[in-house]
């Protein structure tokens, strides 16, 4: 999981959350910095109180005090709640390996049925969010916008050429980075 903060329209850190985190405890610039996840685009609060040891623990898991829930969370199964309706579960019911595996095998099916179409469409709306965070004001953000969900990179590269290039260069990180390894 990375993060990238940006000072103005400048990156000035990329790395693990507790790098960025330690980062901008350690700055000696004022001012706003703007931290954004890489993997959605969203714009995120990190917690850079503390030492850097703090800080490192405090993003890494090993604080976490909070009760041990039900499942099997060594292998990354996590319990929430599921709503059905009573015909769902009386399907489920009588599937076999019972409900869970039967669910579990119904979205691996539609990941790899759809998985190629929500890759793009998921960097499409992190480039977006990203966007609309830093770049709203600069010239041809909504021309931008339009070409980014027509999937047209030519014509978004055309038109934010101009932006400040941090800015530019992590726009198109965002929405075109991941459909390219996967095309390579």
């Amino acid at each position: 999981m990375g993060y990238t903060a940006f000072k103005g329209f400048g990156r000035v850190a990329a790395g693990t959350p507790s790098e960025v985190a330690i980062f901008l405890k350690d700055t000696s610039q004022g001012g706003e910095f703007l931290v954004f996840d890489d993997a959605t685009g969203s714009q995120v609060d990190l917690d850079s109180r503390g030492t850097p040891e703090e800080i490192s623990a405090r993003y890494s898991g090993e604080s976490s005090s909070e009760p041990r829930g039900r499942g099997r969370p060594r292998l990354g199964v996590v319990a929430k709640e599921v709503t059905l309706l009573p015909r769902h579960w009386d399907w489920l019911s009588v599937q076999p390996g019972g409900a869970s595996v039967a669910l579990r095998k119904l979205v691996d099916q539609a990941r790899r049925a759809s998985g190629d179409r929500d890759r793009v469409r998921a960097a499409q709306e992190a480039a977006y969010r990203f966007m609309s965070a830093i770049a709203g004001n600069l010239p041809g953000f909504e021309e931008a916008s339009r070409a980014l969900f027509a999937y047209d990179r030519r014509r978004f590269g055309e038109i934010i050429a101009g932006w400040p290039e941090d800015v530019r260069d992590y726009a198109i990180q965002l929405a075109f980075a991941d459909r390219d390894a996967s095309a390579g």
